[in-house]
């Protein structure tokens, strides 16, 4: 058998069973990006759904659509799609039959900013402490107010609405966003949780937030709807989410009924996420979090996806034939190419690159966040009908975005 052949009949288009009842054709996951897409009342737009549809033609097995919020007073970015009980859901009815054509899984992404709300859309975020982010970020982020509890109640069920909404709309499962600095995040961190009641100190009771949304979300969906989670393999911060807890976090959640995790790490504040400080190792093995998901395997028996770093078929197989991962994460590469999936599936030797953005100017790279904005204008051009443009310049995107958004393109915006 060749090696092709190899990629084709037994790795990554293998299926992979997520519920009993569920399961996605192929073992490509397109992880979550920000779209910002959304329109003045917080609905998908048409181009949204056109861009999944896109995506879905493109051979991934599974797509988790960027962050929606589950609160339309909590936004993380100025054109979040929000998911509440307000929502017209003709709208997310058209976006989900657009993603899952070609047999394909479309789960959404529930978010809640918490702290990770900028100034110009949050005078007073809400979050479990009233403790600061990093101080070169207070410029941008205002000090949260600690959360009551009765807000806590409010947004587990917000969460649960969201959830029970999106599979009435035909989405096929939804995934907590668990990582990155938000809400949830914020809540397992002891850095950013100094609570003495019932929702901090301990991690049995940092973790609570997380698994009481679990619960709620099941008991409105059911047990064969998926519901999975992306969690931080660590914070990298000191006094944060350690692995560890991480490790206990993943077991708990897998005991819970928990269907999928997706690992990743960092936050605002230090954006591992990203490819920051990124080693040597992690570099000729592509993959950013790899050698946790080799640790985290051993103790669980639920799928597990990394994401974060893969641009070769060669390491998507290597990954998968060393069983440190179940599925493989990809994210920008599939906004440059949106038929990526089909051409990894083809060709065991296929490789993407991505090139390095720059201005030449960090500081203008940075208050344009070059590195976010410019792969949403390659979705924007997708969601339009047309295709994306690799070799956009860095000045060209800058342009645009300040065209585009005025002063809030000198926001600090979402990683």
């Amino acid at each position: 058998m060749s090696s092709t052949e190899n990629v084709k009949s037994v790795h990554l288009p293998q299926a992979i069973a997520v519920t009993a009842q569920s399961s996605s054709k192929n073992r490509l996951f397109k992880s979550a990006m920000s779209e910002q897409m959304g329109d003045a009342n917080y609905q998908p737009t048409a181009e949204l759904a056109h861009l999944y549809q896109v995506w879905a033609q493109g051979g991934t097995g599974l797509l988790v659509t960027g962050n929606v919020m589950i609160d339309r007073t909590a936004l993380g970015e100025p054109k979040n799609v929000v998911l509440d009980d307000k929502s017209d859901l003709a709208d997310f009815k058209k976006w989900a039959k657009a993603g899952t054509q070609n047999n394909t899984q479309l789960w959404m992404q529930l978010n809640h900013p918490g702290k990770q709300t900028p100034k110009f859309l949050s005078p007073e975020p809400v979050a479990p402490s009233a403790v600061p982010l990093a101080k070169a970020l207070q410029s941008s982020f205002n000090t949260p107010r600690a959360m009551t509890e009765q807000e806590i109640e409010a947004t587990i069920e917000r969460f649960a609405v969201a959830a029970e909404r999106a599979m009435q709309a035909g989405f096929t499962g939804v995934q907590i966003h668990g990582a990155h600095g938000y809400l949830v995040s914020q809540f397992l961190s002891p850095h950013h949780n100094r609570r003495e009641d019932k929702w901090g100190g301990s991690l049995e009771n940092r973790m609570r937030f997380v698994r009481e949304i679990y619960h709620a979300i099941r008991q409105r969906v059911g047990d064969s709807f998926p519901i999975g989670i992306k969690l931080n393999s660590a914070d990298f911060q000191k006094g944060g989410f350690s692995e560890d807890d991480s490790m206990q976090v993943m077991q708990t959640l897998e005991k819970d009924g928990i269907n999928l995790l997706e690992i990743s790490g960092g936050n605002y504040e230090n954006p591992s996420m990203m490819g920051a400080k990124v080693k040597s190792s992690t570099i000729a093995r592509e993959a950013y979090f790899l050698e946790y998901a080799e640790k985290a395997k051993r103790l669980l028996s639920i799928p597990l996806v990394v994401t974060g770093g893969f641009r070769s078929s060669q390491a998507m197989e290597d990954a998968l034939s060393s069983q440190a991962t179940d599925m493989i994460g990809i994210a920008r590469p599939l906004a440059v190419d949106p038929d990526l999936s089909n051409r990894l599936l083809a060709d065991v030797h296929y490789k993407v690159a991505l090139k390095p953005l720059s201005t030449g100017v960090k500081a203008l790279d940075f208050m344009a966040m070059l590195n976010i904005t410019w792969y949403e204008q390659q979705l924007h051009l997708i969601g339009r009908g047309k295709s994306p443009n690799p070799n956009m310049s860095a000045w060209l995107s800058v342009m645009r975005t300040f065209a585009g958004m005025g002063s809030a393109a000198f926001k600090k915006r979402r990683a």
